[in-house]
């Protein structure tokens, strides 16, 4: 029989095999044309965009049932609010509307229950008027001991009560429930953070960040810790960060 040089398997035009019979072995090459890589990149390419529809699909579906929930438990927390507040002379609202930026840049306004004076504004440009306290704001975005937290807003802040209003948020579509925390503008310019990593998501009442120290860890490590759940969210790590969310505040690991 004389030795076969060159074969191309029928109905397979993307693959070329050179074949050489000796004896009664037969020794086969193969190549992937150029063609064969671009086929199984788009078919990747495919999977990789169902499988992300599928997850914000779910997540979208978990946010809007807890958010339900959420507000109802709102209801009574905001009740007993408003009577601490009234006790103490505060009769100014117990709700805190702030400008954040949401996925892909947007600007949102995202709600909280007040844990600071009224005029936490306008104390602040005051307070930064101050070499020692611009300088830990300036690196920190937050002060060790804000003057500005009300005891009622203590209390609210140590529990994370005051993030209830933020379902609001979470059924509007502005946020969801797990994600970076939404930052004020200019913030992550002023750290010199990546827009692009941080905004790819819808910003979340918890995250990997508040779930793995919150306000006990630097800045950076802040920034690192968002941009690992930004690149590698998916419904696993949702779960486990719900659960070492529950953990955090329970245990009030890192609440200020």
């Amino acid at each position: 029989m004389a030795p076969v040089d060159t074969a191309v398997l029928e109905g397979k035009n993307t693959i070329e095999v050179d074949s050489v019979i000796t004896g009664n072995v037969i020794a086969m090459e193969t190549t992937i044309l150029p063609e064969s890589i671009d086929l199984i990149n788009k078919e990747k390419s495919l999977l990789h965009k169902i499988e992300r529809i599928s997850y914000f699909g779910i997540k979208r579906f978990f946010d809007i049932i807890c958010s339900i929930f959420g507000i109802l438990m709102l209801i009574p927390v905001a009740l007993a609010t408003k009577i601490c507040y009234i006790a103490t002379g505060d009769k100014k609202s117990i709700f805190y509307k702030q400008k954040r930026i949401g996925k892909d840049g947007r600007l949102i306004y995202i709600y909280k229950f007040r844990s600071m004076v009224h005029n936490a504004d306008e104390v602040l440009k005051e307070l930064l008027k101050k070499p020692e306290y611009k300088k830990e704001w300036d690196l920190n975005q937050k002060f060790e001991n804000d003057p500005r937290i009300t005891k009622m807003g203590n209390i609210l802040r140590k529990t994370s009560l005051d993030e209830l209003p933020q379902f609001i948020n979470v059924i509007k579509g502005d946020m969801s429930m797990i994600g970076p925390r939404p930052l004020v503008e200019g913030e992550l310019d002023a750290h010199k953070g990546n827009h692009a990593i941080y905004e790819s998501v819808r910003p979340g009442i918890s995250g990997w960040w508040a779930a793995n120290g919150r306000s006990a860890t630097t800045y950076e490590r802040r920034l690192e810790l968002e941009y690992y759940y930004c690149r590698n969210c998916n419904v696993k790590l949702d779960i486990k960060c719900i659960f070492k969310t529950i953990k955090a505040v329970i245990c009030k690991t890192g609440a200020k």
